[in-house]
């Protein structure tokens, strides 16, 4: 074992925050707080304000016009160990409104209660119209140097390290929607370079449902709740969205990939970003180049399964988000390499035939490979979801020199509404000087006064030219650093409302993106447009849509057209000849298993021992182990070293995990019975073992996930009627070699081979 392991560093840390008298440690991450445990009676001793959690950061103290103050982040955090009013003036009482009589009326001169409603009243922002449910993360990017040839941008140089800010997020549903929805993830990331703030904005899909930024308000009108009942919330599988679609057919490569399993992540961690438009590199030289930036996981990209995906909905509406914040916690930090694909920047700006202007297609990596230039490691959580992860501000024209944009028109609609929606979100223009949102470079910007201004500007001549600030402050050209945009030539041509012709073809990419997945991956995207179809009332939509996906492929449209219970319409032109892009499988690849979560199922007459081993070995592999018993406490707890017990059967479920391992045969607990769990109803069945811990294995089997047992405990397997013999389910009477073989296949995320392919 390693001191260095981050993990086993981490979980003993908070061990020990919460180990006590008669207290168990919690030995997983999500302790509320740095106080653990806390006292049973409230504390009536003062003291200053707790410290964040270790695993916690804030934005960096920074002044509003990006000057660092040399002190602490915890100066942006409240301070004094006595309760005051938003003046700093101590209160007595907190509880009660100031009364003629303790019976009597409230009084109108009551400040205190004016205030503190005031705020109350005001405490709620305007939420995003999309992206409204997120979760995000403090970290660090450092460079590879490998892109300086292409961009002079500083933050990409040779070992430059940037403080960092990225915030996911689902794009339909409203801020106290589910994670684990079928939808795009927005992946948007801040950088605090030298030279300014730049912001990557991208999604998990590499292309969009448009082509043009006009046509947004159509698109999330759409897919947005119905008007007239504001449902279905965070749902694409409704009437509006599919008679959009199915009217507008440039939307189907994006379509394709949302209803593939991208379209529902197994984890934040485990996902793929894409920056979706061509970008206009400029090195030192001058000289100019086009990019696609993505995001590649160093975990892999893996998704959920359907019932997967409807399961965590119920039982852990915030899995992504809790995910995120746990891992950084317990030392498994997230990372991604940023990567570039590169494009001569030639006159028409197309690639191998394909329009780089067309933000509905992608260049396969098997023509263009992604060349990485840097590393994102995710290391500190927020210490405060709303004044970091809510007033976070991203903007897609927040550039450095070094990166410029094109003509794409999707993009123009982008750089246009971004800026505009703050103001209303944020109350103001001022919103750069929040705290997440400053810049750490000097700010000299002339801009003054608004809502919220919190800078104090000097100075009495903030306009260009002047003599009474000795001309201060001065333009930068290029040499000292000024962004300077690309003097790209314009094409003399007539002002139209049209789309080049190039984008006239909606459906040869669809068509690759369905050649280039698994048969597994086809089967999952046959049912997901079967069940978002199958939600719609109109057939008319339906049928429009199957003409639609026949231009894709025979066979989709055909299965699809089954279940719904219609004839499959024909194609109306020859199928296009594409050549597969094995880059868009998420199958077949092997990945790291750091930071994956093992179940292991025992119970008080579970071998212990192997139990205590099993914990250590999966720590040791920088993976977490979740002890699963009948009830909650300890287990063992007649013995000198109980095992702490994370979930019990009443809690738990299989989708928490990401393999299980049964150590013991539990018996069914006090608690198994219909009307306590229905979890725990087994139609009348006098099964000696729990029918929650079957449940939990056989929904783990259904999900291929790998499987695990001792020899003593194999009768577990057999009860729940899994073939021990079946790809992915391991038994054996050494717990080292069951988790050995088990972690093996974790590698591949799922045992692919216990689904079965189609005919």
């Amino acid at each position: 074992m390693q001191d260095s392991n981050p993990i086993k560093a981490a979980v003993d840390k908070v061990a020990d925050m919460a180990s006590g008298e008669d207290v168990p440690a919690a030995e997983i991450p999500g302790q509320p707080t740095s106080q653990s445990p806390p006292p049973l009676e409230e504390p009536t001793e003062p003291r200053e304000p707790l410290p964040p959690k270790p695993d916690q950061s804030q934005p960096a103290p920074q002044t509003p016009t990006g000057r660092p103050t040399g002190g602490s982040a915890e100066a942006f955090s409240q301070g004094g160990s006595y309760l005051t009013n938003a003046q700093g003036v101590r209160l007595p009482d907190s509880d009660h409104s100031l009364k003629a009589g303790r019976r009597g009326p409230v009084l109108l001169q009551d400040h205190h209660l004016r205030e503190k409603i005031m705020h109350f009243d005001h405490e709620r922002i305007p939420e995003r119209v999309v992206h409204a449910r997120g979760a995000a993360a403090h970290g660090v990017f450092k460079s590879y140097g490998t892109a300086e040839s292409v961009t002079k941008a500083a933050f990409l140089r040779k070992d430059v390290e940037t403080p960092v800010f990225t915030r996911f997020s689902t794009v339909i549903g409203s801020r106290g929607s589910s994670d684990t929805v079928r939808d795009t993830r927005g992946f948007a990331t801040k950088f605090y370079t030298s030279e300014g703030v730049y912001d990557l904005v991208g999604n998990n899909i590499a292309v969009f449902f448009i082509q043009d930024g006009i046509k947004f308000p159509d698109v999330v009108h759409a897919v947005k709740p119905h008007p007239d009942r504001e449902i279905p919330q965070a749902q694409s599988a409704h009437d509006t969205f599919w008679d959009f679609l199915s009217l507008h057919t440039e939307a189907m490569h994006h379509t394709m990939w949302a209803m593939s399993d991208r379209g529902i992540p197994l984890s934040y961690r485990t996902m793929e970003g894409f920056g979706v438009h061509t970008w206009r590199l400029v090195n030192e030289q001058g000289e100019t180049t086009l990019a696609k930036l993505h995001w590649k996981p160093k975990a892999g990209v893996h998704s959920l399964v359907w019932e997967e995906a409807q399961v965590t909905n119920g039982v852990d509406p915030d899995f992504h988000r809790r995910d995120l914040a746990d891992a950084i916690e317990a030392g498994a930090y997230p990372q991604w390499e940023l990567g570039i694909q590169t494009f001569p920047d030639t006159p028409d700006q197309t690639f191998e035939g394909i329009d780089l202007l067309d933000s509905t297609k992608i260049v396969p990596e098997e023509l263009a490979p992604v060349q990485p230039v840097g590393l994102l490691t995710l290391n500190a959580n927020p210490s405060n979801y709303f004044a970091e992860t809510e007033q976070v501000a991203f903007h897609v024209g927040h550039l450095v020199p070094g990166i410029d944009v094109t003509d794409d028109p999707l993009l123009a609609g982008r750089l246009f509404s971004y800026l505009d929606t703050q103001l209303t979100r944020l109350g103001g223009p001022n919103f750069a000087q929040l705290p997440i949102n400053r810049p750490h470079a000097p700010v000299n910007d002339m801009l003054r006064d608004g809502m919220h201004q919190t800078a104090v500007h000097r100075g009495g001549a903030p306009y260009k030219p002047n003599s009474l600030d000795a001309g201060c402050p001065f333009f930068a050209g290029s040499e000292e650093g000024g962004y300077v945009e690309v003097p790209a030539p314009v094409e003399a041509a007539e002002k139209v409302r049209q789309a080049p012709e190039s984008f006239a073809d909606h459906f040869t990419q669809p068509r690759l993106f369905w050649l280039s997945l698994s048969p597994v991956e086809r089967e999952h995207l046959i049912s997901a447009f079967t069940f978002e179809l199958g939600k719609c009332y109109e057939n008319a939509i339906k049928e429009r849509t199957l003409r639609a996906l026949a231009e894709v492929d025979p066979y989709l449209c055909g299965q699809v057209a089954d279940g719904l219970g219609l004839p499959a319409p024909e194609a109306t032109r020859e199928l296009p000849s594409v050549r597969p892009s094995p880059a868009l499988s998420q199958v077949g690849q092997k990945w790291p298993t750091k930071g994956r979560t093992i179940g292991i199922i025992a119970d008080d007459n579970s071998d212990l021992a192997a139990v205590r081993a099993l914990r250590e070995e999966i720590l040791d592999g920088d993976m977490i182990p979740l002890v699963i018993a009948p009830t909650g406490g300890t287990i063992g707890s007649e013995g000198d070293d109980p095992v702490t017990v994370q979930r019990s059967f009443a809690t738990g479920r299989s989708v928490e995990c990401d393999a299980l391992l049964v150590v013991g045969a539990p018996a069914q607990g006090g608690d198994a019975f219909g009307t306590r769990d229905a979890k725990a109803w087994n139609g009348g069945a006098d099964e000696a073992v729990d029918p929650r811990a079957l449940l939990m294995l056989t929904e783990a089997y259904r999900h291929a996930k790998p499987l695990g047992a001792l020899s003593t405990a194999r009768q577990v397997f057999d009860t729940a009627g899994i073939p021990v013999d079946a790809p992915g389910v391991v038994v054996g009477a050494d717990a080292g070699d069951v988790l050995g073989n088990v972690v093996e296949l974790l590698a591949y995320h799922r045992v692919w081979e216990r689904f079965p392919a189609y005919a």
